[in-house]
């Protein structure tokens, strides 16, 4: 009898055990499914999740198994979680505001600044993001924060600071010496020549970047005249995108001007930021690499509204002025030649939570809205190199999904009011209500 006892004990806490770490079910009705963007959408589907992970896919409105829980969004057009390419956490896209508050903010307010930011972000859909320039320690910690479920942000693939050279557009230009020689003295981000700049790559990987991004050009944002060309010589390029691949990292580059865009293309960068001039042989030299293309449209928006505000320093808004005249032309260049395009805002140059109306922008150089869906998902996710992981709903995949009222595909504005979020299996916001549905 004793045995039995112990025997029928030791059961039980088994199977209340097994209970407890169970991975969470949750079954979602979707009205229209766009499990993999770039094919036609499904008709009435659920979605079955267990844990962080997409389980399976059925035909129909499934009923949900005893215990699992239940996402009613029959009436709604369901997607993967969106991927941006191109944020700054660390930045708040308001600059006057941001240097008024300079003197008064320390390292630990803006890491609450980038929290904040971070779930601005997640609530807009994106349930991934590139943040390319921030405080390395800090967005480290709030990247591996979201990965543990602390706190609420999309997934964070990292960068660090952006390598620079002297003097170039990530250098502390156009602020008081005393500043910049101070801010100077903290980073390990600026280098000269090749061999500091293969150093400046390992100091990165060093404090924990995951991506590699420098300077190739001039920047439009930075306070500091000479054009936007290109500011690092192919030699320094090729340093640092050669120590990055040697590590495993993927380069991107900064670059505005056709020779800061063609040398980084030529030193086998993986993708470009922004590209503003882009002529018929950059066209020819992104095919021939299979570099991508993050045109950062909204970005150029916001910094030609605040430079006409009077919100920046006159030598930013000259050089916005400058390439208003020519990156629209550049980016339907970039289109209509096939260049691989990946969606990427720059948040942080202007407001977090806006980034879905990238897309519009995007459709006016002549991406249709699937094809634009597509940049921030399936393909994004490939430059990644996360494609096994994101892009589509499919069995294996994270479960990042969101939804919107209506159909993207016929009007991509849509995207700009998610109502439905739902980040590694668990429900970020659902309505105007933000969740963590299924509760704990």
């Amino acid at each position: 009898m004793r045995f039995f006892v112990i025997t029928a004990l030791a059961t039980l806490l088994a199977s209340t055990a097994s209970a407890e770490t169970a991975p969470k079910v949750t079954y979602i009705q979707a009205g229209a499914l766009l499990a993999t963007p770039g094919e036609a959408p499904r008709g009435n589907s659920t979605i079955i999740i267990r844990g962080t992970k997409i389980a399976e896919i059925r035909d129909g409105f499934v009923q949900p198994e005893a215990g699992a829980a239940l996402v009613d969004l029959r009436s709604q057009f369901v997607l993967p979680g969106l991927i941006d390419m191109h944020v700054h956490f660390y930045s708040s896209g308001y600059p006057l505001q941001s240097r008024l508050s300079f003197a008064n903010k320390d390292k630990a307010d803006q890491f609450v600044d980038a929290e904040v930011h971070a779930r601005q972000t997640l609530d807009a859909g994106f349930t991934t993001v590139r943040d390319l320039g921030g405080d390395p320690r800090g967005i480290r910690a709030l990247r591996d924060a979201v990965a543990r479920g602390d706190v609420e942000g999309p997934t964070i693939v990292n960068a660090g600071e952006m390598i620079s050279v002297t003097a170039g557009h990530g250098d502390a230009n156009g602020l008081r010496e005393d500043i910049a020689h101070a801010e100077r003295q903290e980073t390990t981000a600026i280098c000269n020549g090749a061999d500091d700049c293969r150093r400046a790559t390992r100091d990165q990987i060093f404090m924990g970047a995951e991506v590699i991004k420098f300077a190739a050009s001039g920047g439009v944002g930075s306070n500091i005249a000479g054009g936007l060309e290109a500011q690092m010589t192919y030699d320094e390029m090729k340093a640092i995108v050669d120590t990055a691949h040697a590590f495993g990292r993927k380069a991107t580059a900064h670059a505005h001007g056709k020779s800061g865009i063609d040398t980084a293309l030529r030193a086998g960068v993986d993708s470009i930021e922004h590209g503003s001039y882009i002529d018929d042989e950059t066209v020819a030299l992104f095919k021939k690499t299979g570099a991508y293309l993050v045109p950062t449209r909204l970005a150029f928006e916001n910094v030609i509204r605040q430079g006409r505000a009077g919100e920046r320093p006159r030598a930013s808004v000259d050089k916005a002025e400058q390439v208003a005249l020519v990156v629209a032309e550049s980016h339907k260049r970039a289109v209509k030649g096939g260049v691989k395009i990946a969606f990427g805002t720059d948040s942080g140059v202007g407001p977090h939570g806006i980034n879905a109306q990238e897309f519009a922008l995007l459709t006016q150089v002549g991406m249709t809205p699937a094809a634009a869906i597509r940049a921030a998902t399936m393909d994004a996710a490939t430059l990644l190199g996360r494609a096994d992981r994101l892009g589509t709903i499919a069995p294996g995949k994270d479960a990042d999904i969101i939804a919107v009222a209506g159909s993207p595909l016929e009007d991509v504005k849509r995207l700009e009011h998610v109502g439905f979020v739902m980040h590694q299996g668990v429900v970020h916001k659902i309505g105007d209500k933000r969740t963590a549905f299924p509760a704990d």
